[in-house]
């Protein structure tokens, strides 16, 4: 067979005027650049475990867009997209249904709601596709495709991932590739929309598939920059004080996503640096106590961990690695002081990087039920607005119209020009805090 694997990338904003000031603050929209612009693991990950008699071809849906063309010589398409995204994807799958090729598409969000490809005549992957993605390979030769895939019950072991094929990609038009050693996060944030909906545990990749992978890109590029594609690295830190030495001797750069414990241990944070790591983000979710009681399922760790935010940041970048502090305005608890209350915490701890979003009730997550059921969603299944920079909930706080304004104007302040440049030449002077003094938005 022939299979097209179709990207949904790009970014999504509804929000014009958040948009457009957007494009006028350029730290505002670096980190949405970089989301934007990260090839699909998952789709990389299906592509690796294809047997050769297949041939495959990888595309960006951007690249579609602009070419006026989708490839139509396939006997098999799979569609890879995110919520904000997928209601293109549908319009995608009902182009091929018209033209009688076979779809199937997959995702957290086809995860969440299972039901929709069907209306567009394209068939539905639950849970992880490595776990199916043999039999969608088998049923598409016969022209026999299910309607839906479940994966759920079949836990995919990453001792069996295959190697991604990287090399489908044009590397030279990607700014970072991305690789992953664990699937899952212990704490299981209400809000959060990450494989925890694809799997029901936490599980490492070992060390050795790891190391294959970055071997592989550094085959396929000279000075790779790698994003550990993990909803909370270094939970397992036994691992990557093992994983981290015979890292720092390939000599890649990287990013990761983990939580505010990395700060406790020095030594780890000595063999991030050691290794590469340019930067971690980090989900501190709200400046002040109120808003971060009951965000987890199964405890309110972040609250407790709350008092020791400001010396984390210090203790992190103390060790030449950057922070991208990541907050989320407008949670229950925060009142129209909340804006204030995230500039001066900035202003005082000077992250390098800083991120602001919304609640946002992604599908299948335990935010958008709460929403539901109280009746607090503004609009239902708009799922175009799961961009984390559209609201579709009313805040208890604030009116929606405050908590818009409140956020424009934060923007304004956090991301202007002299602002984001005091702060990362903070950073690398390693100079203690003085007072910075810029105009008030």
């Amino acid at each position: 067979m022939k299979i097209a694997l179709i990207a949904m990338s790009g970014i999504r904003v509804c929000d014009q005027e958040l948009l457009k000031l957007g494009l006028t603050l350029p730290g505002f929209v670096e980190r949405s650049k970089v989301i934007a612009s990260l090839p699909s693991l998952g789709l990389l990950t299906l592509a690796g475990m294809t047997p050769p008699e297949h041939e495959v071809h990888y595309f960006e849906v951007a690249d579609l867009n602009a070419a006026g063309a989708l490839p139509m010589d396939v006997d098999l398409v799979a569609i890879a997209s995110f919520s904000a995204q997928i209601k293109e994807a549908y319009e995608l799958a009902g182009r091929y249904r018209d033209a009688g090729i076979a779809v199937v598409m997959g995702g957290l969000h086809v995860t969440s709601v299972p039901g929709e490809p069907a209306t567009v005549g394209a068939s539905a992957v639950i849970g992880e596709g490595e776990a199916v993605w043999p039999e969608i390979l088998a049923d598409a030769e016969r022209g026999q495709l299910q309607s839906i895939y479940d994966a759920r019950g079949r836990e995919f072991e990453l001792a069996k991932a295959p190697m991604p094929a990287f090399e489908l990609l044009d590397i030279g038009r990607y700014n970072r590739l991305t690789v992953q050693t664990s699937r899952g996060c212990p704490w299981r944030c209400a809000f959060c929309a990450s494989s925890i909906l694809l799997t029901r545990k936490y599980k490492q990749k070992p060390v050795e598939k790891v190391l294959a992978e970055i071997d592989r890109i550094r085959e396929l590029w000279n000075r790779p920059f790698v994003e550990f594609a993990d909803d909370n690295a270094f939970v397992n830190k036994a691992w990557w004080k093992e994983f981290l030495p015979q890292l720092a001797e390939r000599r890649v750069k990287w990013f990761a996503e983990t939580d505010v414990s990395v700060a406790d241990d020095e030594e780890l944070l000595d063999l991030m640096r050691a290794a590469g790591c340019a930067e971690v983000l980090i989900g501190f979710e709200s400046p002040v106590a109120d808003g971060l009681g009951n965000l987890e399922l199964r405890t309110n760790w972040k609250e407790k961990q709350f008092s020791r935010y400001r010396e984390a940041i210090q203790r992190i970048q103390s060790h030449g690695v950057r922070v991208n502090a990541c907050f989320v305005v407008g949670l229950d608890g925060h009142d129209q002081g909340i804006f204030d209350a995230v500039y001066d915490f900035v202003q005082e701890t000077l992250p390098f990087d800083v991120q602001i979003t919304y609640p946002t009730p992604f599908p299948g997550t335990p935010f958008y039920r709460q929403m539901q059921a109280e009746g607090r969603m503004l609009y239902e299944e708009a799922w175009e607005r799961c961009t984390l920079f559209d609201i579709n909930f009313r805040p208890r706080g604030m009116s929606v119209d405050e908590l818009r304004a409140g956020f424009h104007r934060l923007c304004k302040r956090l991301y202007s020009e002299d602002f984001t440049h005091w702060r990362r030449k903070a950073f690398g002077l390693g100079r203690a805090r003085r007072e910075y003094v810029g105009e008030e938005a």
